[in-house]
Parts: structure tokens; C-alpha cells; sequence
């Protein structure tokens, strides 16, 4: 009896995404430690839940800017500074002449809607990052530096919304051009309250407020309604100056965020 061949056109079984997933390990392994470095293992790739709430705040972002997971950066000229927390960081890029009419600049705003909502302003207790700030950045303006933007529900007067801004303090030189190391929001830089918070609370953008203060003047100007909570957690540059880094390693109290090209692994925090 015959053997029955398949026809040219005939359709082919479509290989299993395990076999898929184990080949594609094994073009990595044999491309080099390179590559090899770069390519999250299965573990980690199920480890990142909390990245699945990690994106671009779409209407907090302005222009073409960019917010994107990225790998590295591994510093200037030579320089071995490796992102802080695995190998990846995200990468922010943001235009001041971008755009048509009376502000040019773009804005981005990378964040988190969902995994924050609801917690109290007062139960903050530590805030910050790491940035890889470049000399050209600096150069334009000591202090410009992506930002942490708490979007909350004030309960103060008759608003519910307000941005609560960090103004970071200047990155000192020779941390310039790498990873700087953590800035804390909580003990560096100002705060501030966007709209008629900033004005109630005198905590705004002409007089800025400290970690400290700035929690301080919600609570006493709150209105009765409850503590202020918050809406959402990001890092947001713009609408100032242009700017092109990364940031990593976001704390928020008692946990730390690792930007990695393939997700943001939630891990805890240290010190």
C-alpha cells in the first residue's frame, strides 16, 4: 500500500507556543551573553503582574513625548553604570518645540491608574527614584528632571481633584551622564498642588511646600469629606523644557518599582 504524501499547499500544523517559546530560548542562548542578558526568562516574565496596570496616562500625555520600557541605559562614554535594578529603564523623551500655537512643548506622564486608587495621601511615608540625567539636560536647567505626579482627591474646599507635584533638587555633577543614586522625595527637592488647592494650602508652584508641609496643609484645610486619597501614581515630565533619560527603581513606601523592558516587577524595598 502507498504511503500518502502531503500536497505541496497543504496546510502544515501550526507549532505549539511551548515549542515556539523553547526555540526562541535557544537562538538566545547561542547569540551571546549580550542578548542572553536582555531576555526575560519565563519566571520573570509571569512575575510582572504588576506591570499590567503600568502605561502611558493618555490624557496626561501631550505631543509625540515618549514614555517607553526600554533596556539599559549603561552610561556615556564608557562609563559601566548599569541600570540600578535588572536591566532595563524607562526611557523618557520630551520636546519644548514640538508643537503649533501658544505651547509648544509636549509632556508625558508614565503611571498607574488602577493599583493606587484610593490609598491616603497621609499614609505616605517614602517617595523617590533613581534618574540617569545627562550633562545636556543639566545644561538647559540644573533642576530639569522628570517628576513624581500624584493625581489625589483633596477633600479640600469644594475641589476633588489636584496634582501633587515633586520638584526634584538638582542631580550633583559627578553623578551626571549615569545613574544617579535614589532621590528621595520624602527628605529632597519641593512639593506643590495644582489649581485652587495650590492656593488654599499656599503649597504651589511660586511658594512650594516640603514632603512634610505639603501633607501637613492638606489635613488642615481639608473639608470635612475624609482624608485625601489618591487617584493615580506617575512619573511625568513637561510642560517646561526638553528632556531625554530614563528613570527606575520608583518607591513608594514599602515597595519598589523595577522598569524593565518587558514589564515592571513590583519588589520590596529596602532601607
Amino acid at each position: 500500500m502507498k504511503r500518502a504524501f502531503r500536497s505541496v499547499g497543504a496546510r502544515l500544523n501550526r507549532p505549539s507556543p511551548s515549542i515556539i517559546l523553547a526555540t526562541a530560548a535557544l537562538f538566545v542562548a547561542l547569540s551571546g551573553g549580550a542578548y542572553a542578558a536582555l531576555a526575560p526568562t519565563t519566571a520573570q516574565q509571569a512575575a510582572h503582574s504588576p506591570g499590567a496596570h503600568w502605561g502611558l496616562i493618555t490624557r496626561n500625555t501631550i505631543g509625540s513625548a515618549v514614555g517607553d520600557l526600554r533596556s539599559g541605559p549603561y552610561g556615556s562614554f564608557g562609563t559601566n553604570s548599569q541600570p540600578p535594578f535588572g536591566t532595563g529603564s524607562l526611557g523618557l523623551q520630551v520636546s519644548d518645540n514640538a508643537l503649533s500655537g501658544g505651547t509648544p512643548q509636549e509632556k508625558v506622564a508614565f503611571g498607574n491608574e488602577v493599583d493606587f486608587f484610593g490609598d491616603q495621601v497621609a499614609n505616605l511615608t517614602a517617595v523617590g527614584y533613581r534618574v540617569f540625567q545627562t550633562s545636556e539636560n543639566a545644561a538647559i536647567s540644573p533642576g530639569n528632571l522628570p517628576n513624581i505626579t500624584l493625581e489625589i482627591d483633596p477633600n479640600v474646599g469644594s475641589s476633588s481633584y489636584t496634582s501633587m507635584v515633586w520638584v526634584p533638587d538638582p542631580i550633583p555633577a559627578p553623578q551626571l551622564n549615569k545613574w544617579s543614586n535614589h532621590q528621595s522625595a520624602v527628605h529632597q527637592g519641593d512639593w506643590y498642588f495644582t489649581g485652587s488647592t495650590g492656593t488654599t494650602t499656599g503649597c504651589n508652584q511660586t511658594t512650594m511646600c516640603s514632603f512634610s508641609g505639603a501633607k501637613a496643609a492638606l489635613v488642615a484645610n481639608q473639608n470635612g469629606d475624609g482624608p485625601a486619597t489618591i487617584y493615580t501614581v506617575a512619573i511625568s515630565k513637561g510642560r517646561d523644557n526638553a528632556w531625554v533619560g530614563a528613570v527606575d527603581g520608583l518607591r513608594i513606601n514599602d515597595s519598589r518599582y523595577d522598569f524593565e523592558a518587558y514589564g515592571v516587577n513590583e519588589t520590596p524595598a529596602q532601607g
